[in-house]
């Protein structure tokens, strides 16, 4: 069924779909493109229909949050209790994040980042999610016998480098970020990955050096 068709037949839509193009207006767009009439237009339905999934906006925009959390933060924490035999190969396992949009969206990351600057619920929604995921970080360099203070340390570079990359918008290549991925390896663990691991890595990515 075509937009149209679905529009004149009282198709409503449903809340994954307002949902999911609320999300693209954001990404595209930033949060103030959110509103509720531009995204019936997108959708070509009434803007009454809006009303029989969310409450109104705001609900929309907590949604959209609760989305970002369970997708970026839930994924994150994952692949630190994933399990690995080395500490060099946890962190490739984090690695899967910056590599896979499916385990972490870093377009999203960075739209709610920028909405945090105009919105002291978000901002304080990001602080919670920084929190939590540097805990995770450094819960898996613990348990790996790191003393406290280098995991805490250690995490912390791994995450803010990260995000760091993300911030500032940083275009990379994959050929060129995954010839980077040994060294920060070795950088933020002080072990380098062995060719195996650096293998599996690239396999469950599809990715074949000097492809």
């Amino acid at each position: 069924m075509d937009q149209k068709t679905a529009s004149e037949s009282g198709w409503r839509g449903s809340p994954e779909v307002w949902l999911e193009t609320a999300y693209e207006s954001l990404v595209e767009s930033g949060v103030d493109s959110v509103r509720i009439l531009p995204l019936a237009k997108k959708l070509n339905l009434s803007r009454t229909s809006f009303y029989w999934f969310f409450k109104d906006r705001e609900e929309l925009l907590s949604a959209l949050v609760e989305r970002w959390r369970t997708k970026n933060t839930g994924n994150l924490v994952k692949r630190t209790e994933a399990y690995a035999e080395s500490i060099a190969e946890a962190v490739l396992n984090v690695f899967d994040c910056w590599v896979d949009r499916e385990q972490f969206d870093s377009r999203f990351e960075f739209a709610i980042r920028s909405w945090a600057l105009q919105s002291s619920e978000v901002a304080l929604a990001t602080q919670q999610a920084d929190t939590i995921r540097i805990d995770a970080l450094t819960r898996m360099f613990l348990r790996f016998g790191f003393e406290e203070m280098a995991a805490d340390v250690r995490a912390r570079t791994v995450y803010l480098t990260q995000i760091g990359y993300i911030s500032m918008n940083t275009l990379e290549d994959l050929p060129a970020r995954m010839a980077r991925i040994p060294a920060y390896v070795e950088t933020f663990t002080g072990k380098a990955p062995s060719i195996s691991e650096m293998e599996r890595f690239f396999s469950r990515h599809g990715y074949v050096p000097g492809s």
